[in-house]
């Protein structure tokens, strides 16, 4: 589902906090708090509420749109620049890395159209070209059972 995708994102809205002249350790800093798993969950909870006519279960709703907005900081966690995630706040204030930083960080704004924001987009591709193949792969679904009734019934 699309919005999920745009509630991956959400946490990246922290960028505003360059033009409001927040340092970027600082909390509200960028990775800071919005990356954090207390903010997913919350965050998570309220997008998955107003999913939930579309998931037919506010539980099912609600653990998609918390685990999408928690993906941003877990994948962040996996790059190699920055000043690391806060993903324990507001518990810790300790930026976090992943034990294994395979993704390199891509560069913020209009810097991610130059030569090395398209070679990180090249290399997240090859990264997560499974999961895009998975999620794209036609799986048999309502529209299939319900055009395969329209043809039997007479």
């Amino acid at each position: 589902m699309s919005i999920l995708s745009l509630a991956a994102l959400l946490p990246d809205a922290d960028v505003i906090a360059f033009t409001l002249h927040i340092p970027y350790a600082a909390p509200w800093g960028h990775r800071g708090a919005s990356h954090s798993v207390l903010m997913a969950l919350l965050m998570g909870f309220l997008i998955g509420l107003s999913l939930a006519r579309f998931f037919g279960s506010v539980k099912r709703a609600v653990a998609s749109a918390v685990l999408a907005v928690a993906s941003h900081g877990l994948l962040d966690a996996l790059t190699n620049g920055g000043l690391g995630v806060a993903l324990l706040w507001p518990y810790s204030q300790a930026r976090l890395f992943a034990p294994m930083r395979p993704l390199p960080v891509a560069p913020i704004g209009l810097e991610l159209l130059s030569d090395r924001g398209l070679q990180v987009l090249l290399i997240e591709s090859m990264y997560f070209l499974p999961l895009f193949l998975y999620a794209l792969w036609p799986r048999p679904g309502k529209a299939s059972e319900t055009s395969e009734a329209n043809r039997s019934t007479p």
